[in-house]
């Protein structure tokens, strides 16, 4: 695990991590940024364990190093993490406090959610968030010299989840970083990070997986059929975290079927009372949930605005979705598409700026009535 020759596709972005340690050009803050489940987490990690390597083979930790079998369970004294988290009550809490759970996922799997990690920690509705304290513990971390003599590296997941005073702080450390020290950041928003910090990181901004390469993986690993790879892959849109979660469950995405159906079909009778009542329960959702509600409603969004034009390869939907779809196509149109999105967009945005749901979710019923009559 943790090897560049693991990773599913991502050629070009391999290529380039390898081509600038092979010429020395390791930068002090690298950004891997781009959607979920593409497998930014285990280029970082790959890339950790070359930077790290006592002795790499064919641009590869070799594996077998002192520091590669302590990479292998991620105990390496040099390879630090920062992550979001949950208080625990009574203590300032630090990342090290689930660096054990931490730890044993990256193991099972590099492909995971921000929804996987927020049950591991029980967060509930509590939104997780990279904690003042933290900063402490990193700038603690990396003044100390090397442990074994090479590089140290901070690999911060979700940095767009740092509390602004965290940021600041680490902000220092970007501009004058302890020396040998690389700063590793893996972000699904990089747009919700602060904006010092990303001027001060190379930024790489990793594609979606091709498609090829996940029905590869789909037949080798899940033993599907060639036909039903093709198809999951291609309603994947580049996601291996999508992709198997249309393996093995679509409770969530039903439920996301529904929730949108209804709220298209009040809007469309300017049903104000059940709009208001589908509105709070939705609110009194977790917040992350509500997050998933909304990206999945912009898909459906675009997905049926492509639909009307009929070419196949361009739709992205399940059956059911497809069924839904042949009829309501027509009143997603280029008058109001992109208003759609944007209000959407804007109220997933609102959500993670912690805005209070319940307005937040009737203002957007009152948005559909009107942009469903264009």
């Amino acid at each position: 695990m943790f090897f560049f020759k693991e990773i599913i596709g991502q050629t070009e972005t391999k290529n380039k991590l390898i081509q600038e340690w092979k010429e020395g050009r390791i930068p002090h803050a690298l950004l891997i940024s781009g959607p979920e489940g593409i497998g930014k987490m285990a280029l970082a990690l790959s890339y950790a364990r070359l930077l790290l390597c006592d002795h790499p083979i064919e641009n590869e930790g070799c594996g077998t190093c002192p520091s590669c079998i302590k990479i292998n369970k991620l105990v390496h004294p040099d390879l630090h993490f920062a992550f979001p988290i949950i208080k625990i009550k009574s203590k300032e809490t630090v990342c090290d406090d689930y660096i054990k759970d931490w730890r044993e996922l990256l193991i099972k799997n590099q492909y995971f959610s921000f929804q996987e990690w927020l049950k591991i920690i029980n967060a509930g509705n509590t939104m997780p968030i990279i904690y003042e304290k933290e900063s402490d513990e990193i700038a603690r971390k990396l003044v100390l010299k090397s442990s074994e003599g090479g590089y140290k590296i901070m690999l911060i997941w979700y940095p767009e989840k740092m509390n602004i005073t965290c940021a600041n702080k680490i902000l220092k450390l970007l501009e004058e970083p302890p020396a040998r020290t690389v700063f590793i950041l893996v972000s699904d928003r990089p747009d919700n990070i602060l904006g010092t910090i990303l001027s001060r990181s190379q930024r790489i901004n990793v594609p979606p997986i091709q498609e090829k390469d996940i029905a590869d993986t789909l037949r080798t690993n899940w033993k599907l059929s060639e036909k039903d790879a093709r198809d999951v892959a291609h309603l994947s849109g580049g996601s291996l975290i999508k992709a198997i979660n249309t393996i093995t469950s679509d409770e969530t995405n039903s439920e996301n079927l529904k929730l949108f159906i209804s709220l298209m079909r009040l809007a469309y009778m300017r049903n104000i009372k059940e709009l208001k009542e589908w509105s709070e329960k939705v609110a009194a959702w977790g917040r992350e949930n509500q997050k998933m509600f909304l990206e999945y409603a912009q898909r459906m969004i675009r997905e049926n605005f492509i639909n009307n034009f009929n070419i196949k390869d361009l739709i992205y939907l399940t059956e059911a979705e497809r069924n839904f779809s042949a009829n309501f196509s027509p009143y997603i149109n280029e008058n109001n598409a992109v208003n759609l999105m944007y209000e959407l967009d804007k109220a997933q945005k609102d959500i993670e700026q912690n805005a209070n749901a319940k307005i937040v979710f009737f203002d957007l019923v009152l948005k559909m009535i009107v942009l469903l009559k264009h």
